[in-house]
């Protein structure tokens, strides 16, 4: 039912809850996984004219911090036998570029983490997840993490 799951992931504990539940569906469907890692390139927009100075610096630790956390969760997913992608792109309108992927990859399903941010931060930041489910037209499974789980709480394989 599900041949191409996509996990966009951003290296939190909180995704990591959503690559728990992409594991489990596929192993249920037997499907492949995408794991897709975005990264805006111009995150301070919007607060000075000129801000190149420190700009490819930002987007070297972001790719990394990216390659790092697409690294643990694919070998996490190998280890269980789920055949696994990895894409790092840049775009700084999220889920457009999520769109796109599920276009371009055939995508029958995105499992994808959600924050829960509430008040003055969701204003500030926005939600992805609510954007996403407004642009794409698969199935989107939300997770959140657990309310008992600390957010810097280490996790362990599901």
């Amino acid at each position: 039912m599900y041949a191409h799951i996509m996990v966009p992931i951003d290296g939190t504990p909180t995704s990591q809850c959503a690559i728990r539940h992409a594991k489990a569906m596929a192993q249920a469907f037997g499907s492949s996984i995408l794991l897709l890692y975005v990264i805006d390139p111009y995150p301070f927009t919007g607060i000075g004219t000129d801000l190149a100075y420190g700009q490819a610096q930002y987007v070297v630790e972001a790719n990394d911090q990216a390659q790092q956390a697409l690294q643990q969760a694919r070998q996490e997913l190998e280890a269980q036998g789920i055949p696994v992608e990895t894409l790092t792109l840049e775009g700084s309108v999220v889920q457009n570029t999520i769109s796109q992927v599920v276009q371009e990859r055939d995508i029958s399903l995105i499992v994808m983490a959600s924050h829960g941010r509430s008040g003055l931060e969701k204003l500030l930041l926005g939600s992805t997840t609510d954007r996403v489910l407004g642009a794409v037209h698969v199935p989107v499974l939300v997770v959140r993490r657990p309310a008992d789980e600390p957010e810097d709480a280490p996790q362990e394989a599901a």
